[in-house]
């Protein structure tokens, strides 16, 4: 098993590499590609969530027989780092692999992650998704608290608004939470139909992003919407 690897396509655009831990995630986003791309059955794949087994001595070999130092790694692109009701024991000792081998991780959760705060720095990067779902915001509050510790630790914070399911929502919080983020990057919801005008929102984001002085990135699927 090579737990590393270089993502391609739209995931390109998070990391130079990125490490999958589980088999699943409970979170059951309705929009979530990972069960396609890893040719699985979705309730399956929302309801078995286990460490892949020999992932930590996989990635420890993979990283001293490849060399690879320096690279920003993401956790996770196939599933959620921090799966709400499971042990994450194990993601800590992925972080702990990666940070003795020279590395540096980009955490993504929709969970807790604030139990590993302890074993990141100022080179390591701590995120949310915020799509602006109402289901998505009966959690925010917490998710926006563990941000906010992130920063205070001197951690660097990021959100992924990717996808966007409700544009205004979106746009409220990076306005109203801007001050505790370093970075945001913002794409469009693919693959599924939405009424909001890609080109308006593009827009819109931007000059928000613009006006409060953010680090910001809009995906490419969405500026070539922008664009049009």
């Amino acid at each position: 098993m090579k737990p590393l690897y270089v993502p391609k396509g739209k995931a390109k655009e998070y990391g130079d590499y990125a490490v999958n831990i589980y088999t699943g995630c409970p979170h059951r986003c309705y929009y979530c590609f990972a069960p396609s791309v890893l040719h699985r059955d979705r309730e399956e794949f929302h309801s078995h969530v286990e460490p892949r087994p020999g992932i930590v001595d996989a990635l420890k070999k993979q990283l001293e027989r490849e060399g690879v130092t320096g690279k920003l790694i993401h956790l996770c692109f196939t599933c959620d780092p921090y799966p709400a009701g499971y042990d994450t024991t194990v993601t800590r000792e992925v972080i702990k692999v990666i940070k003795e081998s020279g590395n540096h991780v980009q955490i993504l959760t929709k969970g807790d992650g604030t139990r590993d705060f302890d074993l990141l720095d100022e080179n390591d990067w701590y995120g949310i998704t915020v799509d602006g779902s109402i289901h998505w915001s009966n959690d925010l509050d917490s998710c926006i608290a563990d941000l906010c510790a992130a920063k205070q630790s001197g951690i660097k914070t990021w959100v992924s608004c990717e996808p966007v399911i409700y544009a205004g929502a979106v746009l409220e919080f990076i306005e109203d939470c801007h001050d505790i983020i370093d970075k945001v990057k913002i794409g469009k919801l693919n693959y599924y139909p939405s009424t909001i005008n890609w080109k308006d929102f593009g827009h819109e984001a931007e000059q928000l992003c613009k006006d409060l002085g953010m680090d910001y990135y809009i995906k490419e699927s969405l500026r070539k919407e922008m664009e049009g």
